[in-house]
């Protein structure tokens, strides 16, 4: 598989291979997970034009180019699944870290957003919130772009290079989306600060999403670099293993991040007046400032409603006499000014 990377007879036997089961089930399964992420693209660009709050509507631009790189996730899956060769070999060493940088990207810009949000603050706009993420994942695509022209121009080194090899190089390829992964982890957890907890749940959906790809990188990392060596199942079972790691982690992105926020926008949408979740709660200590001066308020109308003013037909104010407890049955009678006196 390893040894030759211009031999291409029977480059694509494995994707219809009877012999070899887990080809065609995680085929199946990245079938199965683009038909699903198409129908959320297309769910996304119908609930878009219902929402409308600002705050929640500018990261939907985000959202949906996660979609996009979840779509190219599944599709990648199949350059796993055939072995590897002149052809998929720049698609695999290119597209695995850009993709998962860009999916991280989007996370890390709407996670960033969120604590704002949560603050009390005002959103980022949806360009911005785009910029972020295009620009966070960038410099794994100009690394990418180094690492596979150097690739190309030196093809015939596949040979002298072992499994363990090129195994390192892979993983060395995506240090950077790793720190992106990382961050994006420690930025979500950020949102569970603030006073207004409206915002904390889409915090959350996202720091489980993330802890759940950290856990399946880790995992297959350790197997890539020491689980196959170690079982003496390298190279065989190489392949198998990215290509497992990589649909799991799709399915992740869809399951416990997109399908949670599609929910959340297809509620708010589903309301007659606009969206509750931005509506940001008053802090304890403006709450009781505020309690404080409708007291004040309170004890100053009492204390205005000891001395019982009335209005004159000409809008004159005339104090009320005050009432003799023991002459019951006599109403006040009100004092005139003396202006009013003399016009009488």
């Amino acid at each position: 598989m390893y040894e030759d990377c211009i031999d291409s007879t029977g480059d694509f036997y494995l994707l219809c291979d009877t012999e070899g089961p887990w080809a065609i089930v995680l085929e199946a399964l990245a079938a199965v997970g683009i038909a699903v992420t198409i129908l959320l693209l297309l769910a996304f660009l119908f609930l878009m034009r219902k929402v409308q709050d600002c705050s929640q509507w500018n990261v939907l631009p985000t959202q949906f180019l996660f979609l996009l790189g979840v779509l190219g996730l599944f599709g990648l899956a199949f350059a796993f699944i055939a072995p590897l060769n002149d052809q998929t070999a720049p698609v695999r060493y290119f597209l695995f870290g850009v993709l998962f940088a860009l999916c991280f990207s989007c996370l890390l810009a709407h996670a960033s957003n969120l604590v704002k949000l949560v603050r009390g603050r005002v959103s980022f706009t949806w360009t911005t919130l785009l910029c972020i993420a295009i620009g966070c994942s960038l410099l794994q695509t100009i690394i990418a772009i180094e690492y596979v022209t150097l690739m190309m121009s030196r093809c015939m080194m596949f040979k002298y290079l072992t499994p363990y090899q090129l195994n390192v190089d892979f993983v060395v390829l995506l240090v950077y989306v790793l720190f992106l992964m990382a961050l994006a982890f420690f930025v979500s957890s950020a949102t569970f600060c603030g006073p207004c907890d409206n915002w904390k749940q889409h915090g959350r959906i996202i720091f489980v999403t993330v802890l759940i790809s950290i856990i399946i990188w880790i995992v297959w990392i350790a197997m890539l670099l020491r689980g196959n060596p170690q079982f003496q199942q390298q190279p065989k079972c190489d392949d198998p293993v990215i290509c497992i790691a990589l649909i799991t982690n799709a399915w992740v992105f869809l399951l416990l991040y997109i399908v949670p926020e599609l929910c959340i926008l297809y509620r708010s949408c589903q309301q007659d007046c606009p969206v509750q979740s931005s509506a940001c709660p008053v802090p304890v200590y403006q709450r009781s400032f505020r309690a404080e001066n409708q007291e004040l308020s309170r004890a100053r109308d009492s204390e205005g409603a000891e001395e019982d003013v009335a209005l004159t037909a000409y809008g004159t104010p005339t104090q009320l006499q005050a009432v003799d407890p023991t002459q019951e049955g006599l109403l006040p009678r009100a004092k005139l000014s003396p202006q009013q006196d003399a016009g009488v």
